[in-house]
């Protein structure tokens, strides 16, 4: 039996499917960056939106669909929360690699959730490890540009230029990995501080 599609109490039927869609997002993050893939079942995530499974199914084909929705989301907010921030940063290599990577930082570190979803959690399975490696593919791209509008012809050149983006990208990745999991002792503006260095340092012939 399909969901009503008639208004109840003044929304329409459009408009609940996508407040339960929001809803069971926002449980999978919840499950997925608290308690971590294997415990992000279907059961666990609709008790945690408090909808049943039929509801779930409006929705989403199976948990799998839905854990990708999750970090998908995740990284949408990821690249534009970094777009911004380079949009508004001055044109001045340092200031716009420490704007752009503090923006990072403090988004993974300000929810943990999100920081254990885009870091940790799509290591975890091969079903989110593929799009982890597409999205840091696209990070890389970003840093290529970045690097030859900021450095002109000082920029590295192809593909040196990738082989660095993909270095930086790795490395911040791990650096957060080991930060997150409390193995690094160190403060986000040494981070994001040391990182601007290395993304300055490196990005030049």
């Amino acid at each position: 039996m399909g969901s009503p599609t008639r208004p109840y109490r003044g929304v329409s039927a459009t408009e609940r499917t996508a407040r339960r869609r929001a809803d069971l997002l926002a449980a999978g993050l919840d499950v997925l960056g608290t308690l971590g893939w294997e415990q992000a079942t279907m059961t666990a995530i609709c008790a945690r939106a408090k909808l049943t499974e039929r509801y779930f199914y409006e929705s989403f084909a199976g948990r799998d669909e839905l854990l990708v929705a999750v970090f998908e989301q995740v990284a949408e907010e990821i690249r534009h929360t970094v777009t911004a921030a380079l949009a508004a940063a001055p044109p001045e290599p340092m200031a716009t690699a420490r704007a752009a990577i503090s923006a990072f930082v403090d988004l993974l570190t300000d929810d943990p959730r999100k920081g254990r979803v885009a870091i940790v959690e799509s290591a975890a399975t091969a079903l989110l490890r593929q799009r982890r490696h597409q999205i840091l593919g696209e990070f890389a791209e970003l840093i290529v540009t970045q690097s030859h509008t900021l450095f002109g012809p000082a920029a590295l050149p192809a593909p040196r230029d990738r082989i660095t983006a993909l270095l930086f990208v790795g490395g911040l990745t791990e650096l957060l990995t080991a930060w997150l999991a409390g193995e690094l002792d160190a403060t986000r503006e040494e981070i994001t501080e040391t990182s601007a260095t290395q993304f300055v340092r490196g990005a030049i012939r």
